[in-house]
């Protein structure tokens, strides 16, 4: 497809657009004193309905299913954050010379090669460490 060709939206990107206003809603002022207004406005109706199972159940419901759907908007939110974030650092690695072109993606290594890599650079800063005092 030529460059200056718009392309078609996807339903990921859809969702990505949603997901994304879904956060900054969610995570605004507004949203929180809705939540603080109706939670009181529950409790406030607690005597009218003799708190009653049903009316325990309500904010049951209405919490769990919340708290559902946040745990993935907020998984989604992250991990987007986090791939900006590793994309960024890893044109700043790559950018600078003298940066070790090595810790490009590091992040998709095992378990094991993070530990060898993090021994490694313990030993360079103490390293350093030593020839600073040495030099002092």
């Amino acid at each position: 497809m030529p460059e200056n060709e718009p392309r078609k939206a996807s339903t990921r990107d859809y969702f990505q657009a949603f997901a994304t206003r879904c956060s900054q809603v969610a995570g605004s002022r507004w949203a929180f004193l809705t939540a603080v207004f109706l939670i009181v406005l529950w409790a406030a109706t607690g005597p009218i309905f003799r708190y009653s199972d049903a009316w325990q159940l309500v904010v049951n419901t209405a919490t769990t299913i919340i708290t559902f759907l946040m745990v993935f908007l907020i998984q989604n939110a992250q991990n987007r954050d986090s791939h900006a974030l590793h994309l960024k650092l890893d044109e700043i690695i790559r950018a600078k010379r003298s940066a070790n072109n090595r810790m490009i993606d590091i992040e998709k290594l095992s378990d094991k090669e993070l530990t060898l890599l993090a021994t490694e650079y313990e030993r360079i800063r103490k390293e350093c460490d030593n020839s600073a005092d040495s030099a002092a």
